[in-house]
């Protein structure tokens, strides 16, 4: 099954605190219930983000980003 967004890329990031229920529960039943699969998927669209970051901040200057530095874990 190929993994459909369930946030959008314009979408300002949301903390841990206000994932709902149903939001986990949409992931779930986008795998058809299936948490292992969800785990991997999520898993991987994190590691090929963590990817795009480190790409992004090796191309963008200091100057571009006004001294911006990426964070690759939460904080």
């Amino acid at each position: 099954m190929s993994a459909q967004p369930v946030q959008t890329a314009a979408e300002e990031p949301i903390a841990v605190s206000e994932i709902s229920d149903e939001m986990v529960d949409t992931v779930l039943r986008h795998y058809d219930g299936d948490a292992r699969t969800a785990i991997r998927e999520l898993l991987a669209d994190a590691a090929h983000l963590r990817g795009e970051l480190y790409t992004a901040s090796c191309l963008m200057s200091r100057g571009i980003g006004r001294g911006w530095q990426p964070s690759y874990e939460r904080t």
